[in-house]
């Protein structure tokens, strides 16, 4: 789906956003009232520029002391490959984006993502992945790295790679992966204005949960993550 057809399908009332350099800002009505849209589109690949930009409309909408809610979009191939982004994207900007998304958790703000094409390693990390909720299309290309390039990474021969990931989550990419390991909260296979607005109001009655990282948890119901649980207990008590 166009980006378009999907945000008019999920907000039907008083949208607005433009984009430029990829990156999308908008907002939109809702029983709830006005909600801020932020993120990416066309596959950006991050960069400094990106990841500051969307920093900074974070805090705006912090600085305003409303609690607005905010719907984070995501489509990012990953960061970008330059060296500049490389050395300080990756280690300063993108950090600096995922605090920001940590701030506005702490200060009340209901918020989800929703990926609505490519959500690929610290692109996704930096602040799709930080959000109260994150939500996908059943279209939707979630993954950290593809196989070869895992395999050039962890020196684990390709083939081995593709055995693991027909059993095991974690070695594998796509959303139903992504879901199973507790990182995509629910597929969206049809789309209304209720979806957003029922995620966001009932974020609202327990809205201090969301402070604590409960993946983990979900992902072992799920049968994405089955020794996580288990190690992160035996490192504790060691």
């Amino acid at each position: 789906m166009q980006t378009k057809t999907i945000l008019e399908a999920l907000f039907p009332n008083e949208l607005e956003y433009h984009i430029e350099h990829s990156m999308i800002r908008g907002s939109a009505e809702t029983k709830m009232g006005k909600v801020e849209i932020i993120g990416t589109v066309d596959s950006a690949a991050m960069n400094q520029l990106i990841a500051m930009t969307l920093a900074n409309e974070i805090l705006d909408v912090i600085a305003q002391g409303k609690k607005t809610p905010i719907v984070f979009i995501v489509d990012t191939m990953g960061q970008d490959s330059s060296r500049a982004d490389e050395l300080l994207c990756l280690n300063r900007t993108f950090a600096h984006l995922a605090s920001c998304v940590d701030l506005l958790k702490r200060s009340g703000h209901p918020n989800l993502a929703i990926v609505l094409g490519e959500a690929v390693s610290g692109g996704f990390l930096s602040y799709g992945l930080m959000a109260n909720q994150v939500f996908a299309m059943q279209s939707s290309q979630v993954k950290v790295m593809d196989l070869n390039a895992m395999s050039r990474v962890t020196k684990i021969p390709l083939d081995k790679l593709k055995s693991l990931s027909q059993t095991s989550a974690i070695f594998a990419p796509g959303v139903e992966n992504y879901y199973a390991m507790g990182a995509v909260n629910d597929i969206w296979k049809a789309l209304d204005e209720h979806l957003v607005e029922n995620a966001l109001d009932s974020q609202l009655t327990h809205i201090d949960d969301f402070l604590t990282d409960n993946r983990r948890q979900v992902a072992e119901e799920r049968k994405g993550r089955l020794l996580c649980n288990d190690i992160v207990q035996s490192v504790l008590t060691a």
